[in-house]
C-alpha cells in the first residue's frame, strides 16, 4: 500500500511558475562562491569552519553567501552541539550542481560533450 514516493522525471512542460522557480535557482548558482559552497556540500554536510577552509574565503562572505542559499532554500541547517551544520536540501539541486560543473569542466578542458 506504499505512496509514490519523489519521482526523478517530471514529464511535461514548465509553467510559469516553474520557470521563474528555476530561473530564481540557476540565479543562486551564477555566483562561483555559492556554486563552490553547494559542490562542497554534495559531498555531505558541514559546517562553516570546514566550508572556509576548503573555499579559502572569508568567515564572513561564507556565512553571507550560507544565508542567501538557506533564504532561497537551497540549503537546510541542523545544530549539533554548538555547531550550526548545514546541507544541501535535495537530490535534483545536488545533481544539478555536479552536472553544472561536469559541463564546466568539459568547456574548460575541451574534452567532447557526451549524453
Amino acid at each position: 500500500m506504499g505512496g509514490k514516493g519523489p519521482s526523478l522525471h517530471h514529464p511535461g512542460p514548465p509553467d510559469q511558475a516553474r520557470l521563474g522557480s528555476g530561473a530564481a535557482t540557476f540565479r543562486m548558482l551564477a555566483d562561483p562562491t555559492r556554486l563552490h559552497l553547494l559542490w562542497l556540500l554534495t559531498h555531505g554536510p558541514s559546517d562553516v569552519g570546514t566550508l572556509v577552509t576548503r573555499t579559502a574565503v572569508s568567515r564572513t562572505s561564507v556565512s553571507q553567501h550560507l544565508a542567501k542559499l538557506r533564504l532561497a532554500g537551497l540549503v537546510s541547517t541542523h545544530r549539533e552541539s554548538r555547531r550550526i551544520i548545514y546541507s544541501i536540501t535535495d537530490g535534483h539541486l545536488a545533481r544539478l550542481v555536479r552536472e553544472g560543473l561536469n559541463h564546466a569542466d568539459h568547456r574548460v578542458t575541451g574534452e567532447p560533450g557526451h549524453d
